[in-house]
This record gives structure tokens, sequence and C-alpha cells, in this order.
């Protein structure tokens, strides 16, 4: 399939697909609420901000290779092309990182990487980056504390440094989200 159908059929079943992907697996925050939330939302902000379709796709995807593979069928950048399309499989593997290299290094990758993506890998990672926000501030990990929080959400900035410019009412979101986390942060300290 090299153009995905962007119908409302075709988001729906990407949304099944990664709710099955995700179905045993939850957020780290204190709520341990399903994790196909946050890839629903990033891909409602993504939607919300006038994305590509493709994009939108990617958005609700794009854990899922990452996020599967101890699963017993891992998901694979080949299982995305077949059925999402070769578009929406390079915008997820553009935002999915190598989790065979130590979080240190690729939390500084991102950083680099990140004004080298394609405008649709910028939008999904600043979306993506937007929910995490959320998350950091309104439901942490139990084990997160202040000052990891702190460290989390300065990085996060770092990293959309790199993204902005591909859709300015994403760049402004977050720039919001990010002024909101802060001050949460610098009320909780």
């Amino acid at each position: 399939m090299d153009q995905p159908d962007t119908t409302p059929a075709q988001i729906l079943r990407a949304a099944v697909f990664a709710a099955r992907v995700h179905a045993t697996h939850r957020r780290k925050g204190a709520s341990a609420e399903p994790y196909v939330n946050h890839v629903l939302e990033v891909a409602r902000i993504l939607a919300e901000n006038g994305a590509p379709q493709e994009a939108i796709l990617a958005g609700l995807l794009h854990d899922t290779v990452e996020d599967s593979d101890q699963d017993p069928e891992p998901i694979t950048h080949e299982r995305l092309v077949a059925e999402f399309g070769e578009t929406v499989a390079r915008i997820v593997a553009e935002a999915t990182d190598d989790k065979s290299l130590p979080k240190e290094t690729r939390k500084a990758l991102q950083v680099k990487h990140a004004p080298k993506k394609s405008d649709a890998a910028k939008m999904l990672k600043l979306a993506d980056k937007i929910s995490n926000l959320r998350a950091i501030t309104a439901a942490p990990p139990a084990n997160w504390e202040h000052a990891r929080r702190v460290e989390y959400v300065g990085w996060a900035g770092r990293v959309a440094v790199g993204l902005k410019g591909a859709n300015p009412a994403l760049d402004a979101l977050f720039d919001a989200t990010y002024r909101e986390a802060m001050a949460t942060l610098a009320a909780e300290a």
C-alpha cells in the first residue's frame, strides 16, 4: 500500500490496532491509566491542530514498535508498512527511539536529531511531548521526585526547540504546556 486510506475508517483501524498492541500496557503515572489513552491523546492533539492524516495515523501507532518488543508477536516496521503504508511507517520510524541504547544516549539523540526530522515526524514528536508534559504534571510516576520531573520538562523543552516550525499551532500549544508544567513544578518546590 503506497498511499494510506485516510478515511475515518482507516483512523479507527489504526486506533484499534494500537489498542490491541497496548492492551496490557499502563502509563507510569500514579493512576496507571491504560497506555492507549496516551496514543489517543497524541492523535487528538495532532488532529485538533491541523496535522496531516498520515501524522494522525502515526500518532496512534507511534509506540507500537518500541512497546511490543517483548510481545509474542512484536510489531515491526514491515508490518506497519503492510497495514498502513510506507509514509505512515516512516513517520513512526522517525519518532521511535532505539531501545537498545542507554536512556541518556536516547535522550541526547532526540535533542540532536529533532531538527532533521520530516515535518510530520516533528509534529508527532511535539504532540507526544505535549501529552507527556501534561502527564508529568497531572499524574507523575510515584517514584519520580520533583528534581526528576523538572529535569524531564527541561529536556522536553530542549527537544522541542528542534521540532518547531512545522506547525505553528502545535508550537504554541507546546509553549503553553511547557509554561504550565514549569509553573506547576515551581509552585510545588
